[in-house]
């Protein structure tokens, strides 16, 4: 029978038959759903599904746009009345709390509150009206009453009415200091600008409370019940309040409605007024910062020259930044708005400006305004998607016109992406609780059936998804990279769904979506925006030309290239009259340090400086081959200079006299990179720690304590990883190395010392965190993590700390930190060896300004140079550029809590980094080889390890005899006795505050 069906059909049309019928059972098998069963879930259903995969994410209350839709589908209206507390008037404070309640420029009964740590004030208002109010602060900024560089931060507030936070968005709110730019703008030896110091302004600011991140154009509202209610306001920044009002939302209408109530007036014969967006009347923010572009139609050109013709840009894009300017206008009329302006930074994607006019937004079409994105500058004017301009009435005499950076039109959509990556995390947490920490690819499942949870989830992820991506067109107008990025992510989705008994063989798949959402999220908040010019004009005018025309643009190009040639500002060096210094970091780094060597140090010591931009540090080496080395650089990697040092061209430092009496300002274990061959060839200028963050609000929950020591870590690691959470660990491997005291190096610093038993303890707890405790081996990004509320505690360097601190306002209050980790000794105390990084100013050997080099030197890194520093560039950039000096009497005067400083102060006596000797960058490589082996592989620690020393004592040992510390028969000739640091520097105990 089966050959008859064999002869009939033929062996190719029987192949395809069974094929068929194979593929058929397999589709079967793996639980195959079609695209309409992989679609939407009743609402109810998708609510259950929502809540419980959220269950353990959400560490916050919803957020404001869900609680308002709450509101306003239970009935409530706005207010219509307006109510009014002084700041005097508080009726409760924290223990803590320093105010006074007094005079302050020019009003009474107002809070001087000067903050040094986290305290609240309460004030009680009675309310005779049920509804939707706005709340404002009429407020005056005030440094904080303990000394040290100005704070350029805003004071940021949680408030909360009769003791809860109403949203999530109350968490943080910002109040923040107004400036404007040191005129007129100095030029530096080339000719070129010097960015000025931002000035502050101190006047009293009436601001509504609004969300921190731009995410609504409109300020927050507040549901008072008829009735008393308390309101709690709670900052660690010093502020100064007038008065708190309670008044009715105001009601901005549309343009048509604004057109048709005016009367409109005569056309106005006034002439167009051009304002120069770079001069500015004021800037909530220091980070605003003005931009040099070489555009041919930029006013002033800079002609090849670094001339500050603009602002904004990528320092312009955080949402709530705003700018405002000032003009007058001759006589009473309509006006239209113009605007040189470029937007070509992410592409297809739009960004949006709040346009305020004399403080007030004239109509709701100027609450998310579009720029449209454009790879060349574009000239606008200010009107309605058909071309018509907006006309604004205006009175004769001065005005201001307002841009704010507004995230508002993308708010939804980066809500959804939060939720949908809380979901993928649950998903996540799913498939390892299903898998058991094995894939077992022969196991067969029925996920549809057994683990509906997990393809129901999914299912919600692809709606979601798919609305996100909708949103982003209708916003855009047309595909940009994120809506690409999450149509990447619907096809991933929808390829689990159509064969879910597969999805545990995926969980990568969910990583890699996870990374890709996230990728979404920050270009999302992101709204960049740079100005040249700002025209006003009376509405009938003509608007001028505002945009190069080819020829322009062409000839400009060809006159870039020929300068391209120039040798103006080709570093200098062999200068005998001047101590030539080059700087490893940005230009305004750069004139800085030039200005304060021009105003501080020539005037005192007579020593000509010229400072230049060392755009390469590997530059050092090649000018130093080819004697065109400067005398000093600053900014240099931890190792470069103990490698000059073996190529003898780096200077000893240490035979200066004075050279002790420097040192001891400094931890010992920071001086160690640059010690070689019994001398010290630099001193460190900037150092960073690895310290613990933990959320306060999470840990509260889950009844933990900050731990102290490894010990605890490994106690409460059972509690978070039941509760879906993790514990971050970088891999660094100093800590554990120090804090079990062991050495890298032998005394003579010939071999490595990793193979005593302190060594093999050490590596042994390092290694087995990751694979015995379950600390998650990689982690893409602590910062997001931590944020989001899955990884609450871990630990982290200097820069996260500056990252929460300007990135997630949201959870201001809620984190703090503490020092390393440690291990418990039996006197009680706990060891907390812990290095960071360092960068370095040295001095080279072929200088023939050696004495005046040494002075500049001592200048630059002395406490007062380095604060005068860092005041300057937090000024110019904000707390993002706080500088982190290794001097610790500058570092103290920085503007830190209390709190935040002692735990530094704390790890700072603890701070140690390893020598550098020749072959030592073997060392890094082979323990993180050592560690894969291990982590990853498997393999028994001890042999992971032993396997590592051996391959770095031959790196080592062959260096030694290529520098002549060891002969070619293996004979010692001399150590590198690298220092022994036992005990932690007491340095920095006197300035714990």
């Amino acid at each position: 029978m089966a050959v008859q069906w064999i002869k009939l059909l033929g062996w190719k049309k029987l192949m395809l038959i069974l094929m068929f019928i194979c593929v058929s059972i397999y589709t079967s098998a793996c639980g195959r759903v079609t695209e309409t069963e992989a679609g939407s879930m009743p609402a109810d259903e998708r609510s259950a599904i929502l809540n419980d995969a959220l269950a353990n994410n959400n560490q916050f209350e919803p957020y404001f746009s869900d609680v308002l839709n709450q509101w306003k589908q239970a009935g409530y209206q706005d207010g219509n009345e307006t109510f009014q507390v002084a700041g005097g008037g508080l009726s409760s404070h924290s223990e803590r709390s320093n105010y006074q309640i007094g005079s302050y420029s020019g009003k009474n009964n107002v809070l001087v509150w000067n903050n040094k740590l986290t305290n609240w004030v309460e004030y009680d208002v009675q309310v005779d009206q049920t509804g939707l109010y706005e709340l404002s602060l009429n407020y005056h900024p005030i440094d904080g009453a303990d000394g040290g560089m100005q704070d350029f931060r805003p004071t940021v507030m949680a408030v909360t009415i009769d003791g809860k936070f109403p949203y999530r968005e109350a968490r943080s709110i910002e109040f923040p200091k107004l400036f404007r730019d040191e005129l007129p703008i100095k030029k530096d030896k080339y000719g070129d600008d010097i960015r000025p110091r931002p000035q502050r302004i101190d006047d009293w600011i009436e601001r509504p409370f609004k969300d921190n991140g731009g995410m609504y154009s409109t300020p927050l509202l507040w549901l008072f019940e008829k009735g008393k209610h308390t309101i709690r306001l709670q900052t660690h920044e010093s502020i100064v309040i007038d008065t708190i009002t309670l008044k009715p939302p105001v009601k901005v209408p549309d343009y048509s409605s604004v057109r048709a109530e005016k009367e409109f007036s005569k056309p106005t014969s006034a002439d167009i007024i051009e304002v120069e967006a770079e001069i500015m009347d004021s800037k909530n923010d220091v980070e605003l910062q003005l931009v040099v572009d070489q555009d041919a139609f930029m006013t002033p050109k800079a002609d090849g020259r670094q001339i500050f013709n603009s602002i904004g840009g990528t320092r312009w894009e955080k949402g709530g930044e705003a700018i405002t300017w000032r003009f007058s206008v001759p006589e009473d009329g309509q006006y239209k708005l113009g605007m040189r302006t470029f937007q070509g930074y992410q592409s297809n994607k739009r960004t949006f400006r709040t346009i305020y006019i004399d403080g007030q937004v004239p109509f709701q079409e100027f609450s998310a305004y579009p720029f449209d994105y454009s790879s060349s500058w574009q000239g606008i004017t200010l009107g309605s998607k058909n071309g018509e301009p907006y006309e604004i009435y205006l009175l004769k005499g001065e005005h201001t016109v307002t841009l704010e950076a507004t995230n508002s039109p993308f708010s939804d959509v980066l809500k959804d992406t939060n939720d949908v990556l809380n979901i993928l995390s649950s998903v996540s947490h799913d498939l390892s609780a299903l898998l058991g920490g094995e894939d077992d690819p022969n196991r067969t499942w029925d996920v549809q059936n057994e683990f509906p949870g997990i393809p129901n989830k999914l299912k919600i992820i692809l709606d979601d998804l798919k609305i996100m991506k909708n949103e982003l067109l209708s916003i855009n107008g047309r595909e940009d990279n994120n809506s690409q990025v999450i149509d990447g992510a619907i096809r991933d989705i929808e390829d689990m769904l159509r064969y879910p008994n597969d999805i545990p063989y995926k969980k990568s798949n969910i990583s890699s979506i996870q990374q890709k959402l996230v990728s979404v999220q920050q270009p999302l908040s992101q709204s960049p925006l740079q100005i040249d010019k700002i025209y006003v004009a009376p509405a009938q005018a003509v608007m001028p030309r505002m945009e190069a025309s080819y020829i322009e643009k062409v000839s400009n190009g060809f006159k870039q290239f020929f300068r391209s040639f120039t040798t103006s500002r080709q570093l200098s060096a062999n200068d005998d009259q001047v101590v030539n210094v080059w700087m490893n970091y940005g230009r305004d780094y750069v004139n800085v340090l030039q200005d304060l060597a021009d105003q501080y140090f020539t005037p005192e010591s007579g020593i000509k400086v010229k400072v230049d931009l060392l755009p390469q540090e590997d530059l050092i080496v090649m000018a130093n081959a080819a004697g065109k080395a400067p005398d000093v650089a600053i900014g240099m990697t931890e190792g470069k200079p103990v490698e000059m040092a073996i190529r003898g061209a780096a200077l000893d430092i240490s035979k200066f006299p004075d050279f002790k009496k420097v040192a001891e300002k400094y931890a010992p274990g920071a001086l160690v990179p640059y010690f070689f061959d019994g001398k010290y060839y630099a001193l460190p200028e900037s150092q960073k720690f690895n310290i613990l963050f933990f959320r306060k609000d999470i840990l509260q929950r889950l009844g933990l304590k900050v731990p102290n020591t490894w010990e605890e870590v490994m106690d409460i690691l059972p509690t978070l990883q039941q509760n879906g959470y993790s514990f971050n660990i970088p891999q660094d491997y100093f800590a554990f190395i120090y804090q079990n005291g062991a050495e890298f190096y032998t005394e003579d610093g010939l071999s490595t010392a990793l193979d005593s038993p302190e060594g093999f303890r050490a590596f042994k707890q390092y290694t087995d965190l990751f694979s015995i405790y379950g600390i998650e081996r990689q982690v893409p990004s602590f910062y997001q993590h931590f944020r989001d509320g899955d990884m609450p505690i871990g630990v982290g360097d200097f820069n996260m700390f500056l990252q929460l601190s300007v990135g997630a306002p949201e959870i201001n209050g809620w984190w703090g930190i503490a020092p390393m980790p440690g291990i418990k000794q039996t006197d009680g105390s706990v060891r907390r060896w812990s290095g960071g990084g360092q960068q370095a100013s040295m001095i080279f050997e072929k200088s023939k300004n050696k004495n005046e080099s040494w002075e500049f030197l001592k200048w630059w890194l002395s406490a007062e140079t380095q604060e005068r520093f860092g005041s300057d560039l937090e000024g110019f950039y904000g707390i993002t550029f706080r500088w982190n000096t290794a001097n610790v009497e500058a570092f103290s005067r920085l503007p830190w809590q209390p709190e935040e400083l002692n735990v530094f102060l704390e790890q700072w006596r603890w701070y140690k980094d390893m020598a550098n000797v020749p072959g030592s960058y073997f060392i890094p490589r082979e323990i993180n080889n050592a560690w894969n082996r291990t982590v990853v592989d498997g393999q028994n620690y001890r042999s992971a390890l032993e396997e590592a020393v051996l391959n770095i004592n031959r790196e080592i040992k062959r260096k030694a005899v290529e520098f002549k510390f060891i002969d070619k028969e293996g004979n010692k000739l001399k150590g590198y006795d690298p220092p022994q640091i036992n005990q932690p520097w007491e340095g920095a105990v006197k300035y714990v505050r």
